[in-house]
């Protein structure tokens, strides 16, 4: 019948495809233009090319190499089991990561705010309390590090900070330093530069008892914003800082993170992330990223702080679940979101709810938080004649990791509103008020 002409006819037509590309290879002219242009990589599409489980095809000779080739270019069998290894580690179930990786200026600006003054004794005691406060262990894989942490010593084993933390448990991670750079004719869209000497840098940060990294692309939403020249850039970016993390012997944690800053709706922020973290893994696919040895450190979905519309948290979860499900590959173990400007009660209450919505989705959701966890501790700071109560910030920073991983576990109920979207009060009405 005519369905089954239709099917030989797509049959025959596949076959000639091949036979065409063998005859090219045969009489040289494939194998000239490869040979032509050295180490450049030539993609076939599926149905005309018979793949080896490496992805890699050989004809006389020849390899052509394929995209979302997994690392099976550059990566041994050994390198990928302990890069999996340690990203499964960091996606342990209730546990999270502390974000501890400000540089000297940004910490200093936030010790100087509560009148603690900027010293590199006060930040190394400060983020010593981070990593050894009565419990922490308990809610932590691992701790992102500022380059300097990383050849700073606990006075408490004697130890640098990297061999202290493996020592509890926790793996030590670095933020290689980076520049932003503003994209002309964008209105103020921005690129990271830092990829030229990366490789070189990731070596010393392993040799210090670094096992990951992370790089972090900021992006906007606004008028005509993210531009697909931004989205573009910074996703290319952070897919060849993958590469070249694992090509040193690190996992990479991939961290586009998207501005609170703006009046857009919830739906608009859900297109918007959409958008951004299809082309992260497509780049990241593209460029034979090893995806199960990486991880995503991202923001959660949220309208503009000035959205004018409310929204529940349920609301806001359901949101974040639907963007995961729609472009998160499985293969990558664990997302941990950044806290981005949230406070740790809606930070935690939107990451419970995100938990119980998630139901048989393989990933594990957990939190990987800064600002949220340490800005109640610098408070602590305030009238305390430039000392820094340590005892005290401890105390409240395991209660805040309780009630972190908690969330990460779905277990942590919100109080009220917590995790909601209440709309500002405009101006007017407050003043009024």
């Amino acid at each position: 019948d005519r369905s089954m002409r239709v099917v030989h006819l797509l049959a025959a037509a596949s076959l000639a495809t091949l036979v065409f590309v063998a005859s090219l290879s045969s009489n040289g002219r494939l194998g000239a233009s490869v040979s032509a242009r050295p180490n450049v990589r030539v993609s076939l599409p599926r149905f005309s090319r018979i793949a080896s489980s490496t992805g890699r095809v050989a004809s006389r000779g020849m390899r052509v190499k394929a995209a979302c080739d997994d690392g099976a270019a550059f990566l041994s069998a050994e390198e990928k089991a302990e890069l999996k290894r340690v990203a499964d580690y960091i996606a342990t179930p209730g546990k999270g990561i502390t974000a501890c990786d400000e540089g000297p200026g940004t910490i200093g600006a936030r010790f100087e705010a509560v009148g603690v003054t900027n010293t590199e004794e006060n930040r190394r005691a400060y983020r010593q309390m981070l990593f050894e406060a009565p419990g922490a262990s308990d809610y932590l894989s691992a701790a992102i590090l500022d380059p300097e942490t990383l050849h700073q010593k606990s006075d408490t084993s004697g130890k640098l900070f990297p061999e202290a933390l493996k020592d509890m448990g926790i793996l030590p991670g670095v933020k290689p330093h980076l520049k932003v750079y503003t994209l002309p004719g964008t209105g103020g869209e921005t690129t990271m530069q830092g990829l030229d000497s990366l490789a070189d840098r990731l070596r010393e940060y392993k040799k210090a008892g670094a096992v990951f990294a992370k790089w972090r692309s900021p992006l906007i939403i606004g008028k005509d914003q993210p531009s697909e020249l931004a989205i573009q850039a910074n996703m290319n970016d952070l897919a060849r800082y993958a590469l070249i993390c694992q090509d040193q012997g690190l996992v990479p944690i991939v961290e586009p993170d998207v501005s609170l800053k703006g009046e857009h709706d919830l739906e608009t922020a859900f297109a918007a992330n959409v958008r951004i973290q299809s082309a992260l893994y497509k780049a990241m696919l593209d460029h034979g990223v090893y995806m199960e040895g990486t991880i995503l450190k991202v923001n959660m979905v949220n309208p503009g702080k000035s959205c004018s519309k409310g929204y529940t948290v349920e609301d806001i979860a359901d949101v974040n679940v639907r963007v995961l499900r729609q472009c998160m590959p499985v293969s990558i173990p664990g997302v941990n979101y950044l806290s981005g400007g949230q406070s740790l009660e809606d930070a935690a209450a939107r990451l419970s709810i995100i938990n119980k919505l998630k139901k048989n989705s393989p990933w594990n959701l957990s939190f990987s938080w800064s600002a949220a966890l340490q800005m109640p501790l610098f408070e602590l700071c305030r009238g305390k004649n430039g000392e820094i109560p340590l005892e005290e910030m401890s105390e409240l920073y395991a209660k805040e990791l309780k009630i972190a991983a908690d969330a990460a576990n779905g277990v942590h109920e919100p109080k009220s509103t917590e995790g909601a979207h209440v709309p500002p009060v405009p101006a007017m009405e407050a003043v009024a008020a």
